[in-house]
């Protein structure tokens, strides 16, 4: 079981409209991280999964609102948020973070159960794409292999 480190500051989020979009933060929170001369980056990862880190881009507009803009896209696509969903925010200094993902029914996500369900699939997808080419293969020459004239590129 990973121990957490101490939290400083937590907060909710409920996503509305397009959760990959810009994410604006609680005034609160931007409050409290700019005696940390105010990031521009903040290390986002799945709460209980140390092992990979999103960095996202922070950014400020000039009435001092702090909004998750470069790189939430990508952690949003990877743990499927969706409107309406509720992430827990835990800051423990340094702009290391940590989400909690709760969906539609209220209940915590296991997102690192889905992205192994999703690997395992696209690794059999790939399995079944070999097969597919041991199968349609002619040959090979020193020149690279020999495909069938009507084969797919």
């Amino acid at each position: 079981m990973d121990v957490e480190p101490d939290v400083r500051f937590e907060f909710v989020l409920v996503l509305k409209g397009d959760p990959r979009g810009i994410q604006r933060l609680p005034d609160s929170f931007a409050d409290y991280v700019a005696g940390d001369d105010r990031p521009r980056t903040m290390h986002l990862r799945e709460a209980a999964c140390g092992y990979y880190r999103w960095i996202v881009d922070v950014i400020y507009d000039a009435r001092g609102k702090m909004y998750l803009n470069i790189g939430w896209e990508k952690f949003a696509r990877h743990h499927g948020l969706q409107a309406g969903f509720i992430l827990l925010f835990s800051y423990f200094g340094d702009r290391d973070m940590s989400v909690k993902v709760f969906d539609e029914t209220r209940c915590r996500r296991d997102t690192t159960a889905t992205t192994r369900r999703t690997t395992s699939v696209l690794s059999s997808q790939r399995t079944r794409a070999r097969r597919f080419l041991d199968v349609r293969l002619i040959g090979r020459t020193n020149k690279g292999t020999i495909l069938p004239l009507d084969f797919p590129v």
